[in-house]
């Protein structure tokens, strides 16, 4: 469905800028939820912006059903971690929402008609007329949400959004995850830097080398559904996949502090 294939990164002069992602390839299948994780500055989100067109990549190709991108496509939405600078705060929640529906020409009674059903689907019914600054901030990052949900994606792709939340907010918004890929049968690309994260809500883990960034494994996931916050985490194949990818992670971010070099295989 979401294809990269070959694909590098330079930032700044073609021959001495700095090389964000090199020579990388792999598929993202339709409806499964995949994690990306690894140490900090390998280039998780340099990839994310790839896949949302909204980088050009410097070699290789990014495709969607076999279409180049080349800008962001309108199957794809982003959701950010900074929930407070991607709303509008003179805007309604039920109107940021709405704004991206712009471009499509919609009839006023189905943009109402979508803004009501993923505000139902995120648990902030009735809370249409409400500022962002006057919800909390996990209420904010449900609207972000929502706000990628209303515009019908086929893939949305979360860059580490839940981040900046404490723990029971952010439990329930990887919950979320789960309710929204059912109901939308969208497909969902999450980065995070959280090992637990990773684990919980994937159907596979891509894991990041340290850069210029390659996948460094890539582990499938077959925890019992559906997936719950306690007993999930206390299986035996929660804490072996957890393991492995803290290895990986660790061992990456070594390279990366110690300044070696790490050929991709």
């Amino acid at each position: 469905m979401l294809t990269l294939e070959s694909v590098s990164k330079r930032y700044g002069d073609p021959g001495t800028g700095t090389l964000a992602v090199e020579d990388l390839s792999f598929t993202i299948e339709e409806g499964q939820i995949v994690t990306m994780v690894g140490p900090s500055g390998c280039g998780k989100t340099t990839v994310l912006k790839l896949m949302a067109g909204l980088l050009r990549p410097t070699g290789g190709r990014v495709s969607v059903d076999g279409v180049d991108v080349t800008g962001p496509p309108e199957q794809i939405a982003l959701v950010f971690q900074d929930y407070a600078n991607s709303l509008y705060p003179w805007m309604r929640v039920a109107d940021n929402i709405a704004f991206p529906l712009r471009r499509l020409r919609l009839s006023r009674s189905e943009v109402v008609a979508r803004v009501e059903r993923t505000l139902q689907a995120v648990g902030l019914r009735g809370l249409g007329d409400r500022y962002p600054w006057q919800l909390s901030g996990g209420m904010q990052q449900r609207v972000a949400i929502a706000r990628g949900l209303a515009y019908q994606p086929r893939i949305l792709l979360m860059d580490e959004p839940f981040g900046a939340l404490d723990a029971q907010t952010r439990a329930d918004l990887e919950d979320l995850v789960f309710q929204v890929r059912k109901e939308f049968g969208i497909t969902v690309v999450f980065v995070t830097h959280d090992i637990d994260e990773s684990v919980y809500l994937a159907d596979s883990i891509l894991i990041m080398g340290p850069r210029p960034t390659f996948i460094d494994e890539k582990l499938m996931v077959h925890l019992p559904e559906p997936r719950d916050q306690l007993e999930t985490k206390q299986l035996p194949e929660f804490a072996r996949l957890r393991s492995i990818v803290w290895r990986n992670i660790k061992e990456s971010s070594l390279i990366m502090s110690t300044g070696a070099v790490q050929a991709a295989p």
